[in-house]
């Protein structure tokens, strides 16, 4: 058995697990990670990369058909195979060596296996050759193995061999019929993508399509996959699965009608990847959602930092925002707090300090790649209200915007600006429609900055772009 001592051990090296890791490098300390799988994660091989990298080729065949000129000269269809093959190269084809060789030139140790605590400060690796290595953290063990797929409990799925958000995402051909359970990010992305590859989809939304963003981006994006030939059922819910000698998939569902395709996508949320890394030798339990403090330590039962703080968690695994940027952001604060107190170093705390992950409650965007985009952050109207907020909602017509009109011809969108009347700064901000995306950062520094509308309005857009929607949102506001 081999021994080593860092400053700092990161159980898992995906994008949370390399920036806590070069944090506490660049801040002056030693660290290792620890991997199980490929470094990189999730979001590398089976998440953000390739999942954007197969619904990119499509939007742009979209654009291109929107603007004259450049609908001519549109001529062909789709290849399948070449966006495929784009999203291999995206993904790395699967192989993590660019990802291993940039470890090594930021100083950073990478013990591959599995990682499972055994005692305060001490982590335990057991690799392929199942000789375990002993980590000691001088300082700091942080958790950042994020989060798996989680498939409900409906007789016969696991046997049926559903694929989850990594199969759709590695998927190396195109499924004739693809049936998707679920009605999120994940299965409102894949419904688009795998459409337009060519795929006969049906998506079961039980509870509907993009339910926790605002009622006017799930009902674009489901009116704009129906009109792509999607069957979106809302409303719908499997009560069996059975994959026939053929290999068919048949699902049965509460009404009695039974859905027939040739694989089965199952995007019903996410459970934490904390079920084999040693919990109980800390006293928490094995494959629970991690709790954590302003300062991502995590707390034991009492509400306390386990032992003396020595033990942190990043990303997905502490259930604050299950979003690859928002684990990233929280990583730079983790890493960063290590070395402050490593160094007896000022620890700053307070709302938007720098030791403290605070827009995971009140800044936190997203986007959703599906056609039309939906672009959002902060709090929805619903969300604001439920926190006891006076808010007023204002909407504009994006397609009413110069820059839209421009954009594409028959422009269709939707803003929405919710606005705390108290403090008379915006809270909550959602775009639906064509490139919203890159509108949203300056969204997201309005919220976070908490600019006054008094101040927004200095903010002058240039003309003709699709940003002027902010000056239109502030004069229907009455600003």
């Amino acid at each position: 058995m081999g021994t080593d001592t860092y400053d700092v051990v990161v159980i898992g090296a995906g994008p949370v697990g390399e920036n806590v890791a070069d944090r506490v490098v660049r801040g002056g300390l030693s660290a290792a990670v620890v991997e199980r799988e490929l470094v990189g994660g999730e979001c590398s091989y089976w998440a953000c990369m390739p999942t954007k990298a197969l619904l990119r080729s499509a939007a742009a065949l979209r654009a291109a058909r929107q603007v004259p000129g450049a609908r001519e000269a549109v001529t062909g269809h789709l290849d399948a195979a070449a966006v495929l093959g784009r999203r291999d190269h995206f993904a790395s084809r699967w192989k993590d060596d660019g990802q291993v060789a940039w470890l090594d030139s930021a100083g950073i140790a990478l013990h591959r296996g599995q990682g499972r605590i055994v005692s305060a400060n001490v982590v335990e690796v057991t690799g392929d050759g199942g000789v375990p290595v002993t980590l000691t953290a001088r300082h700091a063990v942080v958790i950042a193995t994020g989060s798996g797929a989680l498939l409900p409990d409906i007789p016969g799925l696991r046997e049926a061999a559903p694929w989850t958000s990594r199969e759709a995402a590695a998927a190396s051909k195109v499924p004739g019929r693809l049936a998707i359970i679920g009605g999120g990010v994940v299965a409102s992305e894949m419904a688009t993508a795998f459409a337009a590859l060519g795929s006969s989809v049906r998506m079961l939304a039980r509870d509907g399509v993009l339910s926790r963003a605002e009622p006017f981006a799930g009902e674009r994006v489901t009116e704009s996959l129906r009109a792509a030939g999607v069957s979106v059922r809302l409303g719908a819910q499997a009560t069996s699965v059975r994959r026939d000698e053929s290999g068919t998939v048949r699902i049965t569902m509460t009404d009695g009608e039974q859905v027939e395709a040739d694989e089965v996508l199952v995007a019903v949320g996410r459970t934490p990847n904390t079920q084999d890394i040693g919990l109980g030798a800390v006293g928490l339990t094995p494959g629970a959602w991690l709790t954590v403090d302003d300062t991502l330590r995590v707390l034991g039962d009492d509400g306390a930092p386990i032992g003396d703080g020595w033990l942190y968690a990043a990303g997905d695994v502490n259930r604050r925002a299950l979003l690859t940027h928002q684990g990233k952001y929280q990583a730079r604060a983790v890493g960063d707090v290590i070395v402050a107190r490593a160094k007896g170093e000022a620890v700053e705390e307070g709302r938007w300090g720098r030791h403290v992950a605070t827009a995971d409650g009140r800044a936190v965007p997203q986007v959703v790649f599906t056609d039309p985009e939906i672009a959002s952050v902060g709090l929805t109207a619903a969300a604001a209200e439920a926190a006891g907020t006076r808010i007023r909602v204002v909407d504009y017509d994006l397609g009413a915007v110069a820059g839209s009109a421009l954009h594409a011809d028959g422009y269709q969108g939707h803003a929405r600006m919710v606005v705390d009347e108290d403090r008379e700064v915006v809270v909550g901000f959602t775009l639906a429609g064509p490139d919203v995306a890159e509108l949203l950062h300056a969204a997201t520094i309005a919220i976070a900055g908490e600019v006054p509308l008094d101040r927004l309005w200095h903010a002058v857009p240039a003309y003709p772009t699709v940003s002027e929607v902010w000056l239109r949102l502030l004069e229907a506001y009455g600003r």
